[in-house]
């Protein structure tokens, strides 16, 4: 396999890893803590990858990008982020796989739909469609009757996921060249 295939699923499995363990931490700052938690940050991040790889090398690449980051970020989780005598957090782990898998799978069938549109259509309806299906799958699993208020928790994290879908066109189009004059 290609070394720049191999680094897009395994940076994949660390966004994953990241985010299922940094979505553990309220922002304790400006009364953020039932609003928004530090994973928010990090996730929209998948989106990048999976949108980089769909455009440069299609949607079977990037399923199968998906497909290993999926796998990698689940076994991280699974083994440094859990903790199993606490339900909350093997919860985090479930919800996390089943929102993640379809909202990025998501993610490459609108963006392939869409790739012929001006050169920003498709990754951010692609992320934004996918962030908010995996916002509110993971957070109604992961949360849903702990007490945790999951859903003004959700609402903040999709607004921060929607401010860095578009923050993170910058990298899209300035790595784009790059990417594609790369083969796998």
């Amino acid at each position: 396999m290609n070394k720049i295939f191999l680094s897009l699923a395994f940076m994949m499995g660390l966004v994953v890893l990241a985010s299922n363990y940094l979505v553990q931490f309220p922002i304790k700052y400006y009364g953020l803590e039932n609003i928004l938690t530090y994973g928010a940050f990090s996730y929209p991040i998948a989106f990048l990858i999976t949108d980089l790889a769909n455009r440069s090398f299609g949607k079977i690449v990037a399923r199968k990008i998906v497909y290993i980051g999926f796998t990698i970020g689940i076994l991280f989780t699974l083994i440094f982020a859990t903790n199993y005598s606490d339900l909350i957090s093997v919860r985090i782990a479930i919800g996390s796989g089943s929102a993640f898998i379809i909202a990025q799978l998501l993610d490459v069938q609108i963006f392939d739909h869409l790739r012929k549109k001006k050169w920003f259509v498709a990754p951010l309806t692609s992320s934004l469609i996918g962030s908010t299906v995996d916002t509110f799958l993971f957070f109604s699993i992961s949360f849903y009757g702990t007490g945790i208020p999951w859903v003004t928790l959700s609402l903040g994290d999709l607004a921060v996921k929607i401010f860095v879908a578009l923050v993170m066109l910058i990298p899209f189009r300035l790595l784009l060249g790059t990417l594609k004059t790369a083969k796998i």
